[in-house]
């Protein structure tokens, strides 16, 4: 009995040993993946723009992993799940790799989707995901005390709407000018479409000028109707704020009412190649706002160029899709995201960062200008400082024009009227805050 004993603790000993050897080998092969779910949409209606948007992430976390050798030795993995820019299956995609992967934790969710960032926003806070949707998401989502876990990066729906402003006054000789101009929004007739119009509202009553809103229904195949509407106002500019097959429709259609292209303004989401390209000649002419502005010219371009490209390692098929404007918007994105994990790790160590730690991470990042040239990303990003309160950061764009066969960048950076649009976020946080019972965060405390 005494000997069955002892050859009993022996063997556990000798499991527990085993065990405890394993133990540290498994949470450091955690510790060196970082998970990123991707919520593409390769295909349905969307895929002209999913297609090169996913293509410039993927590029740009392979250039991470095989020339840098991962953040600070943290290999990037992620796993791509369908979607068809459909919000229920990227609500799916979340709840199915928020977790992680393999012990690989995940850090932050990709939304790249308005209404999938409105649905996941209260899911979010309960998992402690930060939700990244760079210039789209919920505009008051900017304010980071009631929305610590939801990131409109960049330029949000307010800011867009500020800088379209600001470029129409620049063009008239000043914001004294604006006063009793016409300026007609032509919206896709969407959450996303609508969230301008307070912001609109607001600029109009500060300058003076007529603010008139004009809905497309979805999609958008046929809008005689409101172009007319438009030709009888005579407006001096209009803005586009629609999405996929209602761009080019839009475009043409405006043309053919007599509209010059040059006085279309094409928000963030409609202005890429697959918004004009389909409109044909009567695009030459159209300007966007771009804090992603398109071209292959950059830093950034040559290396990935060099060492992901011409190696045949780019997820791209179609290699001609280099540059365009959805690509380089993934790649930027990729090269935020990546810059919160480095500024996490200085916080926490080099290793994978959980959603808390991430959350604390993007509130924390600051990529200045010396950064933004050491990263390539010079013309292609202007600089971003994020905290608990701002969860925008730039707030600014460049505007580019169709020149018939490529995007020209036409102006420098335009900065939004943040001091103006904030008291706004803020009462639309608040009232968010009340219907949810919220407490706001002390960010002086953080």
């Amino acid at each position: 009995m005494h000997k069955t004993l002892q050859r009993t603790l022996i063997a556990s000993l000798v499991a527990l040993s085993t065990l405890g050897g394993l133990l540290p080998a498994a949470a450091q092969a955690a510790n060196d993946q970082q998970f990123i779910p991707l919520a593409t949409y390769r295909v349905g209606a969307y895929a002209s723009s999913g297609i090169p948007w996913w293509a410039g992430e993927i590029d740009y976390f392979r250039y991470i992993n095989e020339v840098e050798g991962g953040v600070n030795g943290v290999k990037l993995v992620w796993q791509e799940c369908e979607t068809e820019w459909k919000t229920d299956r990227i609500i799916e995609c979340y709840e199915r790799y928020k977790a992680g992967q393999d012990g690989a934790p995940t850090g932050f969710f990709f939304t790249h989707s308005t209404p999938a960032s409105y649905a996941l926003m209260d899911r979010a806070a309960v998992d402690h995901i930060p939700l990244i949707d760079g210039a789209g998401g919920r505009t008051e989502s900017t304010d980071g005390r009631v929305f610590p876990y939801a990131f409109p990066l960049l330029l949000n729906y307010y800011g867009q709407a500020s800088v379209g402003i600001n470029y129409i006054a620049q063009r008239e000789g000043g914001l004294d000018k604006l006063k009793g101009k016409k300026i007609v929004t032509v919206y896709h007739d969407s959450a996303y479409g609508r969230e301008t119009q307070a912001a609109m509202q607001l600029l109009a009553q500060k300058y003076g000028f007529e603010n008139i809103q004009i809905p497309v229904a979805d999609p958008g195949n046929e809008q005689s109707t409101q172009w007319r509407q438009v030709r009888q106002i005579n407006p001096d500019w209009v803005f586009l704020r629609t999405w996929g097959v209602s761009t080019p429709v839009g475009i043409k259609t405006a043309v053919r009412f007599g509209i010059p292209a040059d006085r279309l303004i094409g928000d963030v989401w409609a202005g890429s190649e697959a918004d004009v390209i389909p409109a044909g000649t009567a695009a030459k002419g159209y300007q966007a706002l771009a804090p992603f502005p398109g071209g292959d010219n950059f830093e950034i371009h040559r290396r990935l160029k060099q060492f992901i490209l011409d190696p045949g390692k780019s997820n791209l098929k179609d290699t001609s899709y280099f540059g365009k404007v959805y690509y380089n918007i993934g790649l930027i994105n990729a090269a935020i995201a990546v810059e919160a994990l480095r500024t996490g790790q200085a916080k926490f160590g080099n290793r994978a960062l959980n959603g808390e730690e991430t959350r604390w991470a993007f509130e924390h990042l600051d990529i200045d200008a010396a950064r933004i040239k050491a990263l390539g990303l010079e013309g292609l990003l202007a600089p971003l400082k994020l905290s608990c309160a701002d969860h925008e950061g730039g707030g600014s764009a460049r505007v580019q024009q169709w020149d018939g066969q490529k995007w020209v960048l036409v102006t420098d950076w335009v900065q939004a009227d943040r001091a103006t649009l904030r008291p706004l976020i803020e009462a639309k946080s608040a009232a968010y805050a009340q219907e949810k019972g919220i407490t706001a965060r002390n960010c002086s405390a953080e």
